[in-house]
């Protein structure tokens, strides 16, 4: 009979997160992550079957948190500028606010691992289609009420404003100036 798991995996994910968006995958060693979980090796073997396994469940976990309820806010019927105003201006609250100036765990994936490890690859990709979607959503909905009437498709339109976000994590993890992270959402939603 298979012992039952005597840790509490959603904790040990979130502190590996929070290793791994400080240091990046190779930045860290599966003894940092024991000692950051408090979880023995062979329970986290065990429970993820690798540091690639952790890894995998942290970008998970993170995505989950990050991305569903921004889909779930992209689908409301407020109008689509003062929505795209509230997800940016969020983010800048957010880079600003985390004094530890640690990267997006997202952003600094497609660096480090999008290239060799073909899961986190495909993971990436949903989590960006996921969001291109939602926003793509948005755009025509505003489109096609007039209200925003920048050239265009609403896919294109979407991919600007991802980009946009992703920017803004990597400037925010350089320097986060409120001041010129606002200047750029300012540009963003005068451009819309």
């Amino acid at each position: 009979m298979a012992r039952s798991r005597e840790f509490d995996t959603g904790k040990a994910v979130d502190a590996a997160i929070e290793l791994f968006r400080r240091r990046g995958f190779e930045g860290v060693s599966i003894q940092e992550i024991v000692a950051a979980t408090g979880v023995g090796r062979g329970s986290l073997y065990g429970a993820f079957g690798s540091k690639e396994g952790i890894y995998h469940a942290a970008l998970e976990k993170y995505r989950a948190a990050y991305a569903d309820p921004l889909t779930e806010l992209l689908a409301c019927d407020a109008p689509a500028r003062d929505l795209i105003r509230q997800v940016l201006t969020g983010l800048v609250d957010e880079i600003v606010g985390d004094r530890s100036q640690h990267a997006c765990l997202v952003v600094s994936a497609a660096v480090e691992m999008a290239g060799r490890d073909a899961e986190v690859a495909g993971r990436l990709r949903s989590t960006t289609r996921q969001l291109e979607d939602g926003f793509t959503a948005l755009l025509s909905r505003a489109q096609r009420e007039g209200e925003i009437t920048l050239a265009g498709t609403p896919r294109d339109l979407a991919r600007f404003i991802m980009m946009t976000i992703h920017g803004l994590r990597v400037l925010g993890a350089i320097s986060p100036d409120r001041r010129s992270l606002m200047s750029t959402v300012e540009v963003v939603l005068a451009a819309l």
